[in-house]
């Protein structure tokens, strides 16, 4: 009987090529499932043990087939869409076998944990990048400034996927390597977090009202920041009673907010089912406008806002072409579709084009002699024709922790996320020998005797 350990990988998408390339270069045998044969077999191409194998969720022999299939690995990584995460660690837990995801802790996944502890498996979520090593690195400060008996008292982290500054060649700083469904419809999420001891509570489709503007001085730039979705639950999950402020939020490149918002206010995030056959991005401009044409739609675009005629949101809004003659392509129903349409041909990566991963935290820590800020920091280049920044930031940590699991060096049961020592830092100390590092330090240190006479 073969002692080689076999890891099912679900999902072939564009994040999935470093983890597979990471546990295949580990000794792991890796079998491949993903909806469509061809993407996997191009994702494995040239990879050495390897299979790859058919895998639809949303199919009815979805299950069945993970059933028949799990029993023979010891590890399963679901790189699919949050929604499937559930049903996959289900199979997983009931065969005994340990499960592991970057996407966030849901509900429905929470409560899988005594399941998982009685089948004596671990269930690892959020150990990507975000979420993933910005808990690692927040953590390994927390706990350090916990040792010496500080308080941390305000903590903010905020992070993006952007083009590097060398390939931000378009007016809006974006571009897409996936569907950009989610990252345009952001701007409908509600916001929670802690400012000064007050709780901030920012509604559903005024978010990218609510930015600040923050520089980065290792690169010498401005980015735009905003809160990201409840950042108050962090409060336990870090054991940070103590902290005043508390904000987690993403970068993106300045102008991108308020032009989004400006096109979620003409209702081009509209989900609602219609015809768009025939029609122009000018004619539906037009239309949700009430102007004639696509000329009159940007009069009435920028009349509606204010708007000179050199203003940054109106360029980007022709520039992307929400004014042209172009023909919206056939098939597509929505106002939201039609847009990403656009989107993903404007606002692409082109060949040899590297991406950047940009993370920044900073904390306040109070200890009984002064008050220090401590910043730390996270910048990552994509390899040019090669793996990008977000595919290694997100699937190299996970597959460090599933190396860990497999060779015995972890044996822990449960659900567990790496806000935890064991998981943060041999994950975070590996990653370096990719060249992903985070640099920390001390930028203010204010003694407790000036403290005391403001």
């Amino acid at each position: 009987m073969s002692s080689e350990k076999v890891v099912l990988v679900l999902g072939a998408g564009l994040v999935s090529p470093p983890c597979i390339k990471y546990l295949t270069d580990h000794g792991f045998k890796v079998i491949v499932a993903n909806r469509t044969l061809a993407s996997a077999q191009k994702i494995t191409a040239g990879v050495k043990n390897t299979e790859v194998r058919e895998l639809n969720m949303e199919l009815p022999d979805a299950v069945s087939k993970l059933d028949e299939w799990v029993p023979h690995v010891d590890a399963v990584v679901s790189l699919l869409p949050y929604l499937h995460h559930v049903a996959a660690a289900k199979v997983a837990i009931k065969h005994k076998k340990h499960f592991f995801t970057t996407s966030y802790v849901s509900p429905a996944m929470r409560e899988l944990n005594d399941e998982a502890k009685a089948a004596g498996v671990i269930v690892v979520n959020e150990c990507g990048v975000d979420p993933g090593t910005d808990h690692m690195s927040a953590m390994r400060i927390i706990h350090a400034a916990h040792a010496k008996g500080g308080k941390v008292v305000s903590f903010s982290s905020f992070c993006g996927g952007l083009p590097a500054p060398d390939c931000n060649d378009n007016p809006l700083g974006y571009k897409f390597s996936w569907a950009p469904r989610g990252v345009l419809l952001a701007s409908r999420n509600p916001a929670h977090y802690l400012k000064d001891g007050q709780d901030v509570n920012i509604a559903a489709g005024v978010l990218f009202e609510n930015y600040a503007v923050h520089h980065i001085p290792e690169l010498n730039l401005d980015f735009e920041a905003y809160p990201n979705r409840d950042s108050t639950q962090y409060i336990q999950e870090y054991s940070i009673p103590e902290v005043k402020s508390m904000i987690r939020g993403t970068y993106r490149n300045v102008g991108w907010c308020t032009t989004i918002k400006k096109l979620s206010d003409v209702n081009y995030l509209d989900l609602t089912e219609r015809s768009l056959e025939g029609k122009t991005y000018g004619d539906l401009t037009a239309e949700l406008l009430g102007a004639t044409d696509g000329a009159d739609a940007k009069v009435k675009f920028a009349e509606k806002f204010g708007l000179k005629a050199d203003d940054r949101v109106l360029t980007n809004v022709d520039w992307l072409g929400l004014f042209s003659s172009e023909k919206i392509p056939s098939g597509l129903k929505t106002n939201l579709d039609a847009l990403c349409s656009l989107c993903e041909r404007k606002l692409k990566y082109a060949p040899g084009e590297r991406d950047m991963l940009l993370m920044k935290h900073e904390f306040v820590i109070e200890y009984a002699d002064r008050t220090e800020t401590v910043v730390c920091s996270l910048i990552d280049y994509g390899i040019p024709n090669g793996d990008s920044s977000m595919s290694r930031t997100v699937t190299i940590p996970v597959s460090i922790a599933v190396r860990m699991v497999l060779q015995g060096k972890l044996n822990l049961t449960g659900l567990q996320t790496p806000i935890i020592p064991e998981l943060y830092n041999p994950i975070l100390d590996e990653l370096e020998t990719f060249d992903i590092k985070f640099v920390d330090r001390v930028e203010k240190v204010v003694p407790k005797s000036c403290i005391s006479k403001f």
